[in-house]
């Protein structure tokens, strides 16, 4: 027998061998099989997520990747994936109880037109085109309308992380981004309750979409009055408890236990997660929540995402690779021009409309769940499925470049065409209840991040020329402008803002724009940086909202960090500094 032969079989039997010692005989023990296979994707994520991390790419791409490495159609070290996709369930879960969580009213007004307007118009038109196609393709009715859908939606995960890496979450066209992504979103819902329905086999898919969104409203109709009668007295009273492993607890109950309820009346537990999400936006609580669930849901969204990739047969794709090759050139293209084209409709520069549609345009997390799912049930071919999660993988790993050639274009453009102006500049319509920044500088910029990851838009004016033309090349709304003068504050819609905030760190400049504003604008809330205790108090005199004195606030600071270290109790900490506000500094005096 030649000896690579030999060599072989060696290699085959010692395999066998360390798969028959290493994982767990059926029969003997039921199960230590899912703590093995958890045990697996634990170990296939900490080499290779990391690995993608250092070469600047998605976690999701890494949890993709190390799916395929450990599975059926990689080195076969876990050959069924059932026990790990009960887990995965729970990712999907959480998942879309964060959704529900971050759609409060105030996100949602802030937003409204770009949520509701362009975001729906997105969804539905790409569905449509997308549908269309497969229609010409062969396909039936109801897996054109799964294929439209599931493309449709790009990846929130994916666009979200390469914005605030490139430090562009807080830009015109991260805003719209963000809208649109928000409303694909909230579609996941109705397009999940859709393919249920499908697969109970409905007369039509208009009948169809009328019985989802009768369901959808009565489970909504509930949840606004269950959550109003009994879940924020139930969190006061877990909250004056001060437990927080309590806390924990009772977060974990809602999600897991309003899915279940949900689940005995057909809905899935998935879509009962997104309205418990619901019933928590509006509460005091929503933030705690969401840093309590967050650890949850990464960690099993990405076993979710590792399952997918133990499902993806690489020999398919490779055979396929032409094909597949098509859709995806088809699928980004198609959606930047339908994005980009719908943004220049509802009044977004143009500039900002073609990035917009290049970063939108691959397919996201929601098209994987909405795929494996109708595969499932039978409601696509698995050839078909294989073939859909391999183009939406393949476009976001191209993401990146796309997000690259919209910077590129962005700053040739500002090169070409934008310049600090001179003047007063005319600001763009959605900045109607925005907040007005003054002075651009390290203080200005961190506010400008906090509201820009809160939903709220802002527009801000600064003097010094060249930090302009570095933010306009990034798309951030800072202009050219003297805020003490009536025509700037006029030109930046200051009449529609909700408030201003003044980050001068010139107290005299400072005084006379708030002076302008008071004059020009009477009963305009005014928060300000102020340089010390004695410049706080004199602009709280001049009616100021809040003037907050940058040095105590850092030696407030300070000395939470020192106390804390010490070994006194977060909670006491706190305690104390809260009583230095409130009482308005009195406690730390400057002694002349």
């Amino acid at each position: 027998m030649p000896s690579r032969h030999i060599v072989i079989i060696d290699w085959l039997s010692l395999h066998g061998a360390l798969c028959a010692a290493i994982r767990p005989e059926k029969g003997a023990m039921s199960h230590p099989d899912i703590f093995f296979d958890v045990l697996i994707f634990l170990l296939a994520a900490v080499v290779v997520v990391p690995a993608l991390r250092f070469l600047r790419s998605s976690p999701v791409l890494g949890y993709l990747a190390a799916g395929i490495l450990v599975g059926p159609h990689g080195l076969a070290i876990i050959q069924e994936s059932e026990n790990a996709s009960t887990l995965a369930e729970f990712g999907v879960v959480f998942l879309l109880f964060m959704i529900g969580l971050e759609l409060s009213v105030a996100r949602l007004r802030t937003l409204g037109r770009y949520v509701f307007g362009l975001g729906s118009a997105q969804v539905l038109v790409s569905a449509l085109l997308i549908g269309g196609v497969a229609l010409t393709l062969g396909f039936g009715g109801e897996e054109a309308a799964i294929i439209g859908g599931g493309l449709a939606l790009s990846s929130t995960a994916f666009v979200l992380q390469l914005l605030i890496e490139r430090g562009e979450r807080a830009t015109h066209f991260g805003n719209v981004s963000f809208a649109i992504l928000l409303l694909q979103d909230i579609a996941i819902v109705p397009l999940l309750m859709l393919l249920m329905l499908f697969e109970q086999g409905s007369d039509s898919f208009f009948t169809a979409m009328s019985l989802a969104a009768l369901k959808a409203a009565a489970a909504l109709a509930v949840v606004v009055v269950v959550g109003r009668i009994v879940l924020r007295p139930v969190y006061r009273i877990v909250a004056g408890s001060r437990s927080s492993e309590l806390f924990v607890a009772t977060t974990l109950l809602v999600v897991l236990g309003t899915g279940w309820l949900m689940s005995l009346v057909g809905v899935s537990m998935a879509l009962g997660a997104f309205l418990a999400g619901l019933l928590l936006a509006e509460t005091e609580f929503r933030h705690q929540v969401e840093a309590d669930i967050r650890p949850f849901r990464g960690i099993l969204l990405g076993l979710f995402f590792m399952t997918v990739g133990m499902s993806i047969d690489i020999i398919l794709i490779a055979n396929e690779l032409a094909l597949i090759t098509v859709l995806l050139l088809g699928l980004m293209l198609g959606k930047t021009i339908v994005t980009a084209a719908l943004c220049r409709i509802f009044g977004v520069r143009p500039v900002d409309s073609l990035r917009t549609g290049l970063i939108l345009s691959q397919g996201g997390e929601f098209g994987f769940i909405l795929f494996i799912t109708a595969g499932g049930f039978g409601l696509l071919p698995a050839a078909t499925t294989q073939i859909l999660l391999a183009t939406i993988s393949l476009s976001m790993a191209i993401t990146p470049f796309m997000a690259f050639l919209g910077g590129k274009i962005s700053a040739r453009y500002a090169a070409k065409g934008e310049k600090a102006a001179d003047g007063p500049e005319i600001i763009e319509e959605m900045l109607h209840d925005h907040i007005l920044i003054v002075g651009f500088g390290r203080v200005g910029q961190t506010v400008a991040n906090v509201l820009s990851a809160a939903g709220l838009p802002y527009v801000a004016l600064d003097m010094d020329s060249a930090r302009i033309r570095e933010c306009r090349t990034k798309g951030i709304p800072v202009y050219y402008g003297d805020a003490a003068r009536f025509e700037i504050l006029d030109a930046v819609g200051t009449k529609n803002a909700r408030s201003v905030v003044v980050t001068l760190d010139q107290p005299i400049t400072a005084d006379r724009v708030v002076s302008a504003v008071q004059a020009l604008f009477p009963g305009l809330p005014i928060y300000a940086r102020a340089r010390d205790l004695p410049h706080s108090r004199r602009l709280k005199a001049e009616g100021v909202t809040e003037a907050v004195p940058e040095t105590l606030e850092a030696s407030l600071q300070l000395g939470v960090i020192v106390a804390t270290a010490m070994g006194i109790s977060a909670d006491e900490v706190t305690g104390i500094i809260q009583t230095f506000r409130q009482e308005d500094y009195e406690s730390v005096e400057e002694i002349e």
